[in-house]
């Protein structure tokens, strides 16, 4: 006999196990499958979780040995114990993941352990351990996340040459790495290397590091990473990757092999949709992979709907939560809506890289006419108190009616700040509006205040 729901979410990442407490306390009767025995999805177990806890802990180490003698810290012969290191990182992960399934328990949802299956509309089945547990259910919730994608001539082999996954997890120090892709999860994972003592060497097939970002703030950024060891060759193309014992040989267009101890490929990632059944009831894709979806998340079959990275756009944990909410909301009381225009993006790197809203590119590709105001973080005194002083916040507004329609900061600590212009944004603000609000001082907050001071040339400290 099957057991019956309203809903049953398959994935248990950050879009699903959101989705899923969402839509029990809106009355559904909810269920959750996820194959993995820890809870949250890519996020939680191998992403955004465990690399904020190496990159954190390896900024304490850095500055321990570069840093803390200029301010009268004596720490001599500061060595990294990294297997500690790592276990600090899996604690984390283990708090967390008991922290989400005491949630779904609170909240009396379903938990199922296995690979979900749909069979048919309306139904679908649960594998573990050879076991098949059939369910059923009213409407269907897709929520199955991403995968690290690879490059033809590339094959990751889970040792030597690895993809984020692999990267967040090695036993040793690699003399020297290189980093194929000088995108988010490259650089913040190559910065972590770099900290604890490899010569990183960041490969990139376009002319730029960081695609998709404000072009002046990637141009920024490339400086100081540079300044901090990074090594970058751009318009870079990698046509295969070997090993053979212990060292890895890079092929390029045009250019002379480079030898490695390890390579970390980071290139994008592709949807999680393997066995899923989608064919077997009428689920279509695109040519990614990626499932098609209307603007109520649902599929091209009545009662199945998909969210998050398997949807496509951009893969951010926060922004599959924001879908999670919406596509319940409107399957239990008709209403549900979230802003793609103002979901914000952080890099941890140090610094970090936050923004929001359209890039000044876009705004010149659209010939929409704008103003720009900026403001350096040396001229803050909060960040030259805390000695972090590199960076800078930029503010975008109409030129006809100063909405802000972009904010873009480089700086320590961006990735808290970039929250009040989002906010700022999802009510429609002027830069006027955030340059007239009293911002606490000394903050690094001020820069913000006085960059959009600076979209009408009213800078106080520049």
């Amino acid at each position: 006999m099957s057991d019956k729901y309203d809903l049953i979410v398959i994935g248990a990442g950050p879009g699903g196990y959101v989705a899923a407490i969402r839509a029990s306390q809106l009355g559904l009767r909810t269920a959750i499958v996820e194959r993995e025995t820890k809870l949250g999805g890519t996020c939680l177990r191998v992403g955004c979780i465990p690399s904020k806890a190496l990159l954190e802990s390896t900024e304490l180490f850095e500055a321990s040995r570069l840093h803390f003698a200029e301010r009268g810290i004596i720490a001599e012969d500061v060595t990294v114990d990294l297997p500690k290191m790592m276990k600090h990182k899996e604690g984390v992960i283990d708090d967390l993941n008991a922290g989400i399934n005491g949630l779904l328990k609170k909240n009396k949802v379903d938990r199922f352990a296995g690979h979900g299956r749909l069979t048919s509309n309306g139904e679908m089945e649960v594998i573990s351990d050879g076991h098949v547990h059939k369910l059923q259910a009213k409407n269907f919730l897709i929520a199955t996340g991403s995968v690290s994608s690879s490059l033809p001539g590339i094959e990751p082999d889970g040792e030597l040459i690895g993809t984020s996954t692999e990267a967040l997890s090695w036993p040793e120090i690699p003399e020297r790495l290189v980093v194929i892709g000088a995108g988010v999860i490259g650089l913040e994972l190559g910065t972590v290397w770099r900290r604890l003592g490899s010569e990183v060497t960041v490969l990139e097939y376009l002319p730029r590091i960081l695609p998709g970002t404000d072009t002046q703030i990637a141009t920024e950024s490339r400086k100081i990473f540079e300044r901090q060891g990074l090594t970058f060759r751009l318009d870079t193309r990698v046509t295969s990757v070997t090993s053979n014992g212990n060292v890895c040989t890079i092929e390029m267009e045009g250019q002379e092999p480079l030898l490695c101890d390890r390579v970390l490929v980071s290139v994008g990632r592709r949807p999680c949709t393997d066995n899923l059944g989608l064919e077997s009831v009428g689920v279509e894709t695109d040519r990614r992979g990626f499932i098609q979806v209307n603007s109520s998340y649902q599929t091209t079959t009545p009662g199945i709907y998909a969210i998050g990275d398997v949807i496509g756009g951009a893969m951010l944990a926060h922004k599959a939560e924001e879908e999670g909410i919406a596509c319940v909301e409107r399957l239990a009381t008709g209403h549900g809506h979230i802003n793609y225009g103002n979901v914000p993006a952080v890099i941890y790197t140090s610094p970090e890289i936050a923004s929001v809203g359209a890039t000044e590119d876009e705004l010149k590709e659209q010939g929409t006419a704008y103003r720009t105001g900026r403001f350096s973080f040396a001229a803050n005194g909060r960040a030259r108190a805390a000695g972090h002083t590199e960076g800078l916040a930029k503010v975008l507004a109409d030129r006809d009616t100063d909405r802000v329609l972009g904010v873009h900061i480089i700086g320590t600590h961006a990735g808290e700040l970039i929250a009040e212009a989002a906010v700022a944004m999802e009510f429609g603000a002027s830069s006027e509006d955030i340059a007239r609000c009293c911002h606490a001082h000394p903050t690094l907050a001020e820069a913000v205040k006085e960059a959009a001071l600076a979209v009408d040339r009213r800078a106080i400290h520049s």
